[in-house]
């Protein structure tokens, strides 16, 4: 099936859908379903820029009916992508886009492809039972919570802009409905290749493979094994990512395959949630009854979802199956080095620490220092904001909240006189490493309750600003640097925006 568009379509983005044009065959073309009474909630002004897009030709009347589904703007293809996935550990052979579409892609104005794609648009060939709806309140989480990612520097996937569709979607009660605009970098995931090694055969992974490689990896073209060099750059990123992660404390809940990019990019924010009090068995997800995706489980599992990658790319990385198993599990059993790797250049910077110490010292000093954090039930966040504070010459905070564990003195020696030995440059980069404000769980939850039940988005715009510097203490904002009473933290779910 071929969807053109219609005369006197709007010219709102650039497209060259790369996806369409090369990949037929690992999609299904569909059309988003139109809003009866379209309403536009929030335009990300800044990221409309970076996509070369006009933000006030968005925010028209005719750019609110592209973002709300009904009108397709020039240049469009929208399809619903084909994917399986590992979920909870048991393998769901068709998935797919059961709420999503791929609008298309541009080029935005640092040479960079990026998918806008719509999620919330209504059924597809892959919904399944469901009715491929989002409500409004995981539409607003899942900007709020990836502009504050973006913010503290972590790779994420960005919401362009949040619809109210006019209708109302049955969840556990009638919700206002919404369409969110998402760019990412792509959305291939690892659950991509999955459906096309369990279906179609390696030729069809070979296809997929060479376009990924093209798009995020062309220096991998004409090499010798491009295939294994993809493997381990995908490791390399994913390597990252969860460092990264770890460094704000941040639980993303639920790291099925299917959430898994090949771009490494933190994809899907549904039961995702900021940890609080260090405690590193934390978690938040409704559906996670067993702690698989708990915060120190978020390395494990990444690691987990790349051999399901690499047993995709087996066929792929060497015609001998003997051989492509010993190379694929060389990759993947060297995940647990490259992340220890980048967890602790992230600890360094948090810790204030040059890059130049003893590896060992420097991550036994991490180490301790979590599990002060531990015994006192600190706040994760405002903990190590205390410790730049005393990198600074104001030691009370952090005084306040480990002072009266015996353990701390010890630590803060050894602390110091490592300290000693950084540059001058370290202090800014140990500021940068450890914000003020992060998502938290409670207030995001007040800023959606007020969107949502009162129709009163000033809590919303008010944490976003927040968030927006998440690096430069301000007292006007001190509010937002304090945790939820511990009755709340306690109690708190996360759940699916499904």
């Amino acid at each position: 099936m071929s969807i053109h568009n219609a005369p006197g379509s709007p010219t709102l983005f650039d497209f060259d859908n790369s996806y369409a044009r090369q990949l037929d065959g690992f999609y299904r073309r569909c059309l988003p379903e139109t809003a009866p009474k379209p309403q536009l909630i929030r335009l990300n002004r800044q990221l409309a820029k970076e996509l070369r897009a006009d933000a006030d030709q968005l925010a028209s009347p005719q750019g609110v009916a592209v973002l709300a589904g009904n009108l397709l703007p020039a240049g469009a293809d929208p399809l619903a992508q084909a994917y399986a996935g590992h979920q909870f550990g048991g393998f769901s052979p068709r998935l797919g886009d059961g709420r999503a579409l791929l609008l298309g892609e541009v080029i935005d104005r640092h040479g960079k492809r990026r998918d806008i794609a719509f999620k919330g648009s209504g059924r597809t060939p892959f919904s399944r039972s469901g009715d491929g709806k989002c409500a409004l309140g995981p539409a607003l989480r899942e900007y709020i919570v990836g502009e504050a990612m973006a913010a503290l520097g972590i790779p994420t996937t960005r919401a362009l802009a949040v619809v109210a569709t006019g209708d109302m979607v049955r969840r556990e009660r009638a919700l206002p409905g919404a369409l969110l605009t998402r760019v990412a970098a792509s959305h291939v995931r690892v659950g991509t290749f999955e459906f096309f090694a369990a279906h179609h055969g390696p030729e069809k992974v070979r296809q997929l493979a060479d376009y990924v490689i093209e798009r995020h990896d062309p220096q991998l073209a004409g090499t010798e094994r491009p295939y294994l060099g993809l493997l381990e750059a995908v490791t390399e990123r994913q390597a990252e990512l969860v460092a990264r992660w770890l460094g704000v404390g941040f639980i993303h809940g639920v790291m099925n395959t299917d959430n898994m990019t090949l771009s490494g990019e933190t994809i899907d924010y549904g039961p995702c949630a900021f940890m609080e009090a260090y405690n590193p068995g934390t978690v938040f997800s409704s559906i996670d009854r067993h702690g698989r995706y708990a915060y120190d489980q978020q390395a494990d599992i990444a690691q987990w979802n790349l051999a399901r990658l690499a047993e995709c790319l087996l066929p792929l990385i060497d015609p001998d199956e003997e051989q492509a198993m010993r190379l694929a599990v060389a990759e993947i059993e060297a995940f647990p080095e490259r992340h220890a790797r980048h967890w602790l250049a992230v600890m360094r910077d948090k810790l204030g620490l040059d890059a130049e110490g003893d590896a060992a010292v420097d991550r036994a000093l991490a180490s301790d220092f979590l599990e002060l954090l531990q015994q006192q039930q600190a706040d994760f966040t405002n903990a190590f904001r205390a410790l730049f504070d005393a990198a600074n010459g104001s030691d009370a905070a952090i005084k306040q909240l480990l002072g009266q564990n015996p353990r701390y003195t010890e630590w803060q020696a050894r602390w110091l006189n490592r300290l000693a030995q950084r540059s001058p440059a370290q202090l800014a980069i140990m500021q940068r490493a450890n914000p003020c404000y992060i998502a938290r769980n409670h207030l995001v939850e007040n800023a959606l309750e007020a969107a949502v039940d009162r129709g009163d988005l000033a809590p919303f715009e008010r944490l976003l600003g927040v968030l927006a510097e998440p690096f430069d203490e301000r007292p006007a904002d001190a509010l937002y640097a304090e945790p939820a009473p511990a009755e709340v933290t306690a109690a708190y779910q996360t759940f699916c925006g499904t």
